[in-house]
């Protein structure tokens, strides 16, 4: 494996931020989500920072490397577009899945809206290995994998974080993105050790490393990447820096912007941090051992692989039963179907909520419209909806959705409020491609001459 390029310290590029980010100081490069972008108008804020020498890296979300199904081509080419566009050293993702069901469960594909966690099983190990080379070759550059967050653990797991990252990188020969305030978020939920997963860790193969604010209620940490980096998630910074000099570590912030000096002064605390551990380093960083987990990865001849070496094609029997249980589970998160065996009940009801709020917040932003029309209403209206009616497609669709049926509902009950929502979904909906199913095609029709009403 070559080694990652340098990157230095950066911040996650956010509209909301983009002038206050081009103002700071000592910032070597940025981070946007790949979805937000659009190759031919891209904004002039990150042109301006290209201009300037400033990498941008663009960070995917929706892909789900982790779910059983075979990547999607048409993300992989855009998402290999934005990398060209923004003349970028390697492109990220995320060790999770997004969505589930389908055909290879024969039932309804649905959207988390989220980044879920797999099951660190031989199953789901193989079914990520062969889904990251498949992303690989159809990438430009270099594909980085961050760990993720996660409030829920999976029944049965055979292996270790560490291990299965170990693994992963072993097989296939994928860079890695560290986030040390997912470490610290495993630790509080599922008490999982950060010092013994950055054992395990090739750490020779991290690409860069994303630090990030969260918040505890009721003895669950929340990854909300809406609030100031705490202390502990700077010390597993510190840790991971006294192993090995990271390329590149950024600040990650989504929402609840501060002012910048706010900003800066984290940015000041990470750069310390570093410079601390570093100095404190005295022996170079090792290659750990392959972490015992039971069976060593083997390519196609049996033998332990190396790097980057094939292992044998995935088996449709694999991609099922994984299929069947990211479909279970993710069908009790959003459609409030029984939880499948083995999984923490009250664990799950967290998640479900969570990922019923951040639904909300993000309709509210794609549909901005929607709460300025229907106010205080908006939020106990859309949750309410999200109880029964899972996410089918992206947050727009989702959006048109909820306006839909708020009105065939007959709500809301005031006339000029109805109206104007009426209006909203009336411009936005649209002519669509017809189905070829001629009752789909008169639901469509009968809703229209509803709603028009």
């Amino acid at each position: 494996m070559t080694q990652p390029r340098r990157l230095g310290t950066g911040i996650g590029w956010r509209p909301e931020i983009a002038e206050a980010v081009e103002r700071m100081p000592g910032i070597d490069w940025v981070e946007a989500v790949a979805e937000n972008l659009c190759p031919g108008h891209l904004p002039e804020s990150l042109l301006r920072l290209r201009a300037r020498g400033v990498t941008v890296v663009p960070h995917g979300v929706s892909l789900g490397l982790g779910g059983a199904d075979r990547p999607d081509e048409s993300r992989l080419t855009a998402l290999a577009e934005r990398a060209e566009a923004l003349g970028s050293p390697l492109v990220t993702e995320h060790i999770a899945f997004v969505r589930a069901g389908g055909v290879l469960t024969a039932s309804p594909l649905l959207e988390a809206g989220h980044l879920l966690p797999v099951p660190r099983t031989r199953d789901a190990l193989d079914v990520l290995c062969e889904n990251v080379r498949i992303a690989q070759e159809a990438l430009p550059v270099p594909l980085a994998v961050e760990n993720i967050a996660a409030l829920i653990s999976w029944p049965g797991e055979e292996m270790t974080e560490g291990q299965f990252l170990y693994d992963l990188v072993d097989r296939t020969g994928v860079r890695l993105l560290i986030d040390v305030a997912n470490l610290h978020t495993n630790h509080v939920n599922r008490a999982e050790d950060p010092s013994k997963a950055l054992d395990e860790l090739p750490v020779e193969a991290i690409a860069y490393v994303h630090v990030a604010g969260g918040f505890e209620r009721d003895g669950v940490w929340h990854d909300s990447h809406a609030h100031p980096v705490p202390q502990p998630v700077l010390d597993i910074l510190a840790d991971l820096a006294a192993r090995v000099s990271p390329p590149g570590v950024l600040l990650e912030r989504d929402e609840n912007f501060p002012d910048p000096s706010e900003l800066e002064r984290e940015l000041g605390a990470i750069r310390v941090t570093l410079t601390k551990a570093r100095a404190r380093v005295a022996t170079p960083s090792r290659t750990p051992a392959r972490p015992d987990s039971g069976e060593a990865a083997t390519t196609s001849s049996g033998t332990p692989g190396a790097a980057g070496s094939r292992a044998p094609d995935v088996t449709q029997d694999a991609r099922q039963r994984l299929a069947l249980g990211q479909a279970a589970l993710l069908s009790a998160l959003v459609a409030g179907t029984p939880v499948p065996e083995g999984f923490d009940r009250g664990r799950l009801g967290v998640q479900a909520r969570a990922l019923a709020a951040k639904r909300a917040d993000v309709v509210a932003k794609v549909a901005a419209e929607l709460p300025e029309i229907l106010k205080d209403a908006y939020r106990p209206a859309f949750l309410a909806y999200a109880q029964g009616h899972p996410m089918s497609g992206g947050y727009r669709r989702d959006a048109l959705d909820f306006a839909e049926y708020m009105l065939l509902a007959g709500h809301p009950e005031d006339a000029e409020t109805r109206r104007r929502l009426r209006e909203w979904w009336l411009e936005r909906s649209g002519p669509t491609p017809p189905s070829r199913r001629p009752t789909a095609r008169l639901a469509r029709a009968t809703r229209r001459v509803l709603l028009r009403r």
